[in-house]
């Protein structure tokens, strides 16, 4: 069982990105659309080690007149993520998004209702001697039974059907992860919203207890799930750019 090395298979499997070299001269995110219907490399779906559960569908789909990442979560779980170098620069993190099925059961306050229709993260390379004592322990734990580098810090946007925007919490098992609502339950369903962060001043409140300023960027993820729940859920993405 992942929970008996890291406190959520979810969280573990949140945190796996795919190893990237020095060498790589793209800094940039590949667009989500290209010319099939499935995300363009280096954009891949990541579940759990041996994960046995359904895997969150992430398709491209014609909508209205433009084509978009359409993520449907049915009991389902999986991210779908873009590594990156290590990227000190990044400072703006935008997209669009909107919501057309909200999951009913999700409570993030709750490991049982842990899941989330739509969310984009980043993935950040914290020095290890800054991570609190504990959460260090579980974390080098997970990465000596990983085949993959686990950043250290995550943070995660959520459109949330419950929670007000602004709210910002813990991921329910692991403060590894810890997320910021951005549309909350009076967002319209079906209507494109459109976001812009900055990158430090989120990483300040967020993770200011641990680091002053954001650490080296290495990986965005967009993801939606409903197995812990097992629920449905329906949501559409497009547009993810660094500046």
């Amino acid at each position: 069982m992942i929970r008996r090395i890291w406190p959520a298979q979810g969280a573990l499997a949140l945190l796996m990105i795919a190893g990237v070299t020095g060498a790589q001269a793209d800094i940039g995110l590949t667009p989500l659309v290209g010319a099939s219907g499935v995300p363009p490399a280096p954009w891949h779906v990541a579940g759990l080690p041996h994960q046995s559960k359904p895997a969150t569908r992430y398709s491209i789909v014609t909508l209205g007149s433009e084509r978009v990442l359409r993520v449907l979560a049915d009991n389902s779980y999986g991210n779908l993520v873009h590594a990156l170098p290590s990227l000190q620069g990044a400072h703006q993190l935008s997209w669009r998004w909107r919501l057309d099925e909200a999951n009913a059961l999700v409570d993030l306050r709750q490991r049982s209702g842990d899941d989330s229709a739509v969310k984009v993260c980043l993935m950040f390379d914290l020095p290890l001697e800054t991570v609190p004592f504990f959460e260090r322990q579980l974390l080098s734990i997970a990465r000596s039974s990983s085949t993959e580098p686990l950043p250290a810090a995550s943070i995660c946007y959520v459109w949330d059907a419950k929670l007000a925007p602004g709210t910002a919490l813990d991921n329910a098992f692991s403060r590894r992860v810890r997320y910021l609502v951005l549309q909350g339950p009076q967002a319209p369903l079906a209507t494109w919203r459109s976001e812009k962060r900055d990158i430090n001043a989120d990483w300040k409140r967020l993770f200011g207890d641990e680091a002053t300023s954001a650490p080296p960027l290495i990986g965005v993820a967009v993801a939606g799930d409903a197995d812990n729940t097992h629920g449905h859920s329906l949501a559409h993405v497009a547009d993810v750019n660094l500046d």
